[in-house]
């Protein structure tokens, strides 16, 4: 926790790529600087077979946070049309923070097999629709609630496209 708030202290950018990547996520934008639109990562995963993919949204504050922080991720995942929305913090959350964020509600799985899961006893299929994590809770083992599964999957990175040791060859 020591080294985070260090790295906070010195490069406040480069706190934010290193918390969107405590929970593998893409970084939403290259090393420039400038407005961020409230998005610093994503997240996006296909829970249905429908193969379009759902996002989750990340954002950082390593600062003074508040519930009007929470407030504005919510219209952000509203404008961004994303399933779930996840506030990383250095702070721990107020009760008005968590409050808000339980205002948001649930996102389920909209896939037939999937219900069909979820009535079995112990196997929720809801997720906070706004989750706030500390640093130290994702240093701790904690992670973004989100469909996975057999039939969800992740796909944060696009893959490169495989070649052949031939057409490797025709590179050079």
């Amino acid at each position: 926790m020591e080294s985070a708030h260090t790295l906070k202290e010195i490069i406040s950018r480069e706190f934010e790529w290193w918390a969107v990547d405590l929970v593998n996520a893409r970084p939403a934008k290259d090393h420039k600087k400038g407005a961020d639109s409230g998005i610093d990562g994503y997240i996006n995963f296909f829970d249905d077979t429908s193969g379009h993919a759902k996002k989750v949204i990340v954002q950082v504050k390593s600062g003074y946070i508040g519930v009007n922080h929470v407030r504005d991720l919510k219209g952000v995942l509203a404008r961004e049309k994303a399933a779930i929305g996840a506030l990383i913090t250095l702070r721990d959350p107020t009760k008005p923070m968590l409050v808000e964020a339980a205002s948001a509600g649930f996102y389920e799985t909209e896939d037939p097999s999937e219900k069909a899961i979820k009535m079995q006893p112990g196997s929720s299929k809801r997720y906070p629709r706004l989750q706030i994590l500390t640093v130290a809770e994702l240093l701790g083992g904690k992670k973004i609630e989100y469909p996975s599964g057999p039939i969800a999957r992740e796909e944060t990175f696009a893959r490169a496209e495989r070649k052949t040791r031939h057409q490797q060859e025709e590179l050079f």
